[in-house]
């Protein structure tokens, strides 16, 4: 655990109760597939979303609008397609530890969701609470500032509420309020059932990868499980002067070697989002990558080999109102479950190889599967 570097605050919060048994009920992993001309395919994951994986309700939304088009009408007289909808798996999940935090099925959850006002997502918690109506969930949205806690009972924005999905990350939780904010103390007295649980932060460090890829752990991991990691997690370490095993299996003396290999690397802060301090190797000067490489000496930082990336041609509305085909690359990302099951997926393209749409340079677009009738 201390190769995921949690500060002191964070080792107190992932130790909190949560009141039912998954640790981490909804999920977001990165990844890249590529399909090479010589027949052949790879399958890389780059990144665990484990605290607060956005993009559900934009997929579904975006997926509902596609089928109304008359292209895509046209398209469906032709074969059969069907959506990846991600928010009944969702709310699904939502439930099932709210029931088992309950202890019965009586009710249904008061539920808010939590985050800071004026963040770029705000439109997807409106989304989510449409269709959490649906069921006859009622929810609303709120910020950590309009949350308080009195005479054991949850109040947001002065509403009841016994079900906190938080959207806020905690790491900026605590940076702000400390130990004290009323959702931290809901959880610690069980008057609230919350998703995601802190003990998520385990994973969703970008040193969670690191922590899988080191050699100094695979004894932790079955010989199949090794096998599994070799083929579909890039190389990846945390930033420290010591000696490692390389990408290619030999030994290297890690930071001035990756201050020497840019070409083939990814810099990441630990505890970053949004692309926020990402570095591409290949794409930046050498002096700003030596100053990254100095400064994730003295702040947990990641290094990780550059993955096959896939490109694929897409048609793109002109301002002129003509079409152009261009490059884009691609990223499909599947959303997880209790860690136990996948149920749709977060597909992005990009112009630029910083693949975030917070980012900039990027979209996201509706994922479907379809069958010749």
């Amino acid at each position: 655990r201390s190769q995921l570097f949690l500060d002191a605050l964070e080792e107190e919060l992932v130790m909190l109760p949560t009141g039912y048994k998954t640790n981490i009920p909804t999920a977001r992993l990165d990844r890249f597939f590529t399909r090479h001309a010589d027949g052949t395919n790879t399958l890389h994951f780059i990144e665990f979303n484990g605290e607060s994986p956005a993009g559900m309700a934009y997929n579904d939304v975006m997926a509902e609008l596609f089928l109304e088009l008359p292209l895509m009408q046209r398209f469906a007289e032709r074969y059969t397609v069907e959506t990846l909808a991600v928010r009944p798996h969702a709310v699904d999940a939502l439930l099932r530890i709210y029931y088992q935090w309950r202890g019965n099925r009586d009710k249904l959850s008061d539920l808010v969701i939590v985050d800071w006002a004026g963040v770029p997502t705000m439109t997807e918690f409106k989304l989510f609470v449409e269709y959490f109506a649906r069921p006859g969930i009622t929810a609303t949205i709120c910020t950590p500032e309009e949350m308080e806690l009195r005479g054991g009972q949850m109040y947001a924005a002065g509403r009841p509420v016994d079900f906190v999905y938080k959207r806020v990350l905690a790491t900026e939780l605590v940076q702000r309020f400390g130990l004290d904010h009323p959702i931290i103390e809901g959880v610690r007295a069980n008057v609230i059932c919350m998703a995601n649980p802190f003990n998520c932060k385990l994973l969703h460090k970008k040193a969670s990868f690191a922590v899988v890829s080191d050699e100094r752990n695979a004894h932790l991991f079955s010989t199949a499980e090794q096998d599994a990691i070799r083929q579909h997690i890039p190389w990846t370490r945390i930033l420290e002067e010591r000696k490692s095993v390389g990408p290619d299996g030999k030994e290297i003396d890690l930071a001035p070697w990756a201050a020497a290999n840019k070409e083939q690397l990814v810099f990441k802060p630990n505890e970053e989002y949004g692309g926020k301090g990402v570095l591409i190797g290949w794409e930046t000067a050498q002096d700003e990558w030596e100053r990254a490489i100095a400064h994730g000496l003295r702040e947990p930082s990641i290094v990780q080999t550059r993955a096959t990336i896939a490109y694929e041609d897409f048609p793109r509305m002109q301002n002129d109102g003509t079409v152009e085909i261009s490059r884009r690359l691609v990223d499909c990302d599947p959303f997880l479950f209790h860690g136990e099951g996948v149920g749709g997926c977060l597909t992005r393209l990009s112009t630029v190889t910083l693949l975030n749409v917070t980012a900039g340079g990027g979209s996201v677009v509706p994922a479907f599967l379809f069958f010749f009738k």
